[in-house]
């Protein structure tokens, strides 16, 4: 039979010609771990991409399926891999769901036998032979009917296998083949044993096969009740060796003889006296030391109840520390730590005059977003040093599991609460500084939604109640002052940035690395290499080498790294008697740390055709970003490369538009362009990009490629654009400045409405940029193409 299943359909020709007309041709679906019977009525969870293409086949079909079961569970089903009987089904009814499945109820109608499987069009297709049922009466039919009924009764009465409805049906039912498939169907009977009683044809057989199960269940459900009668005597012992040793207990107090347990008790009833607890963290723990002590020594939960119980007392429930309400001293320590971030000082120093003239300011939910290396983790420890508070940092980078937040319940084996409490114990206070690291980084998985438990703890109006699953009590989190990380702000759930203050920290310009590399990071790196002492100094010219050649960062992380290698290569030459370097210049680091890693970004920056610089804001501060575009004769096709996003994709098919529009400027006529394909390409392809800032980028590349018009690109821009070449302000201003400055770029052209944002860049950057104010395309083009784009003056862009 198993060669006739993997044989093709087309290889039936030996069969005779009587054969050929009793078989059927029906899509055949197969099942996970389950048999289908003739007149049952079962739904099926159609998911896979075959089983949904054999479903729809059936409607051509006259709504009929064969059912059969898998040998084995596999995605890819071979011939090989059914059983040779199934049953031939009705298709009722479809519900399309959610996810593409599809919930499918089907009436069973016949068994039937497989003589040959194939795939077509992506589903396989049965050639089966139904079978008929001799319908047989005799006294050995009834005898077995009877004793299988009887069977079932005797199962129901000891478990739940049989419910009562399915117990009356039994009775009422004469014909033995429906009985069978009914107990079957009804039962928890093993797949294997079901296929058995499917393959069955003959009722006599089909009665036995189900009567030696219900045998075996009867004698399993035996042995179980034997088991459980030891169980119980061994539970009755127990409570006695209880009463025993409750009684031994108490001739111990009597005569002064030392119990571990009663020790343990006695101690944590006397912490309980001593701590200013909650009422209901106090009835909480003198409940759980009543456990404790009704509970006998050898059981495993004595462990569990203590464990909770340290971890109940061990909370500053009512112990904190005295802000230092100094802004003098808290304004030095942040500027000792820090060199600029003048928006978070200026938060921090608020908050702290706030608390000063009143106790009921509700603490604020800070959240620092900016690039990595600004100092944002530090910051928060360099708050809780001004405050005069303690600091806990809990990374939450990868945190997946709702429970790290929650805690696990104490039902769970090594159940522990969550990263909140245990924070807090590490505290030792009830208003520390908890700084929640990389907040956006939070991932979910079928463990729950850490970011979700996350609201309650950083809601100032629900907090003072958080409650872990593992204490069970509220926990008052309303005098901790919460402090977040985060590189992207739009990475966080919406909802979980509602609940936050927001503070931006923009990338450092070079003077202010400088003055960071000179003040913070050398005087660290000397004294961690053992340098410290030495007369060891760095000229500002070689801290200015390692920055330009060496790193290219919106922080100072790298920076940090690069100084330190230089110190590292340093001390080994005094640790080898070398006489040591004194002062280090840019040739010293040059010659330290090896060909420069990074070229400057001006010393190519010469006109070309179709090439314009753009500026964008990633994670990890502001860059600049060329766009190149080519125009080659076509059909007036845009085709688009870098692995751009949908957003920008959308950009560069408003700004062909405006191109197009204004094509008659260069002397262009509309044919030409329905006879020229356009290429854009944004290099670093690897990178995904998206965003509607390069607008005007994209819109002056493809128009210098059209008309064959260099483009000056000295000259940096950013700006969204509209189909009428209006130009849209954008955000981000400050990094993509920065950028352009450390790129050697000294004008941008960004939207006029976007001037206001320009006092965030620091004065000295400002002055030597060149800022050409922008409010449409005939401007933008003025500027950045080398030859006049229009005929309007160049009055629509002003220059700052």
């Amino acid at each position: 039979m198993l060669g006739n299943l993997a044989a093709s359909v087309d290889e039936t020709s030996a069969t005779t010609a009587e054969t050929r007309s009793e078989l059927a041709v029906m899509p055949l679906v197969p099942l996970l771990d389950w048999v289908a019977f003739p007149e049952m009525a079962m739904p099926l969870q159609a998911s896979r991409d075959a089983s949904l293409a054999a479903v729809a086949a059936a409607e051509t079909r006259g709504g009929r399926v064969v059912l059969v079961a898998q040998r084995r569970a596999s995605a890819n089903v071979r011939p090989s891999d059914l059983f040779e009987v199934g049953t031939i089904a009705e298709v009722i009814r479809k519900l399309r769901m959610p996810d593409g499945s599809q919930q499918v109820l089907l009436q069973g109608r016949q068994r039937a036998r497989l003589e040959s499987v194939e795939e077509r069009e992506g589903h396989l297709v049965a050639r089966v032979e139904p079978v008929e049922i001799p319908h047989e009466s005799s006294l050995e039919l009834e005898a077995l009917r009877r004793v299988v009924v009887a069977q079932v009764e005797a199962v129901a009465e000891e478990t739940n296998t049989f419910p009562p409805d399915v117990v009356a049906m039994t009775r009422r039912v004469s014909d033995p083949s429906w009985l069978c498939d009914y107990i079957c169907f009804s039962s928890d009977m093993p797949m294997r044993e079901r296929q058995d009683v499917l393959e069955a044809f003959e009722p006599v057989e089909r009665l036995r096969r189900v009567a030696r199960y219900l045998a075996r269940q009867s004698e399993i459900l035996d042995i179980r009740n034997k088991i459980q009668g030891e169980i119980q005597d061994g539970i009755e012992k127990v409570q006695r060796d209880f009463y025993l040793r409750e009684q031994l207990r108490a001739i111990q107090r009597e005569l002064g003889i030392s119990n571990t347990q009663i020790d343990d008790t006695d101690e944590l009833s006397r912490r309980v006296e001593e701590s200013d607890l909650p009422e209901v963290v106090r009835e909480k723990a003198e409940h759980e030391i009543s456990r404790l002590e009704a509970t006998p020594p050898t059981s495993p939960e004595i462990g569990v109840i203590r464990g909770y119980l340290d971890w109940l007392l061990g909370l500053p429930w009512s112990a904190e520390t005295t802000d230092r309400r100094d802004l003098r001293r808290a304004r030095r320590v942040l500027e000792r730590d820090h060199y600029g971030l003048v928006h978070v000082k200026q938060r921090v120093l608020e908050f702290l005059a706030v608390r000063m003239l009143s106790d009921a300011f509700r603490t604020p939910i800070l959240c620092l977003v900016g690039p990595p290396g600004v100092g944002k983790t530090s910051l928060g420890r360099s708050v809780a040093r001004a405050l005069g508070r303690e600091f806990v940092r809990i990374s939450l980078g990868g945190v997946r599991d709702e429970a790290e937040i929650r805690g696990h319940r104490r039902t769970y084996v090594g159940a522990l609460p969550g990263r909140i409490v245990q924070a807090m114990r590490r505290a030792g206070s009830r208003n520390p500084v908890l700084l929640l690291d990389e907040v956006d980084k939070i991932g979910r998985d079928f463990r729950g939604d850490p970011s979700s438990a996350l609201l309650e703890v950083l809601d100032p109006e629900h907090n003072h109640s958080f409650t872990d699953h593992y204490l069970e009590v509220p926990l008052d989190l309303s005098r901790v002052l919460f402090v977040t990380t985060a590189n992207d702000a739009e990475a966080i759930p919406a909802v979980l940035r509602d609940r936050m203050e927001v503070i931006e920290l923009h990338g450092y310009t070079e003077d202010e690395k400088v003055r960071i590399a000179d003040g913070h990071l050398l005087p660290r790196q000397l004294k961690q290499h053992g340098l410290g002492g030495r007369g060891i100094e760095f000229s500002d010219r070689a801290i200015r080498e390692a920055i330009r050649h060496y790193t290219r960062e919106a922080g100072v992380r790298n920076l940090e790294r690069e100084l330190g290698s230089v110190c590292r290569k340093l001390a080994r030459r005094v640790a080898d008697g070398r006489r040591a370097t004194r002062r280090v210049t840019p040739r010293v680091v040059r010659s330290l740390l090896g060909a420069p890693r990074y070229l400057p970004e001006d010393d190519d920056r010469s006109p070309l055709v179709g090439v314009a610089t753009g500026l964008a804001v990633t994670p990890f501060g502001g860059e600049v970003l060329d766009v190149e575009a080519s125009a080659v004769p076509g059909s007036g096709r845009l085709r688009l490369t870098g692995q751009l996003g949908d957003v920008m994709r959308e950009s560069a098919q408003a700004a062909l538009s405006y191109v197009r529009a204004r094509g008659d400027a260069f002397g262009m006529d509309r044919p030409t362009f329905g006879q020229t394909d356009v290429h854009v390409h944004v290099p670093a392809g690897s990178v995904p990009k998206d965003g509607p800032s390069a607008g005007i980028t994209m819109s002056t590349a493809i128009m210098s490629a059209v008309a064959g018009v260099p483009v000056r690109r000295q000259v940096a821009m950013t700006g969204e654009v509209t189909l009428r070449g209006r130009v849209l302000p954008i955000g981000g201003l400050k990094e993509k400045v920065l950028a352009a400055h450390r790129a050697g770029l000294r004008t941008v052209v960004a939207p006029a409405e976007n001037r206001a944002d320009i006092d965030d860049v620091p004065k000295k950057v400002r002055r030597q940029m060149r800022f050409v104010w922008v409010d449409d395309m005939d401007a933008v083009l003025t500027t950045a193409l080398m030859t006049p784009a229009t005929s309007r003056p160049a009055s629509h862009g002003a220059t700052a």
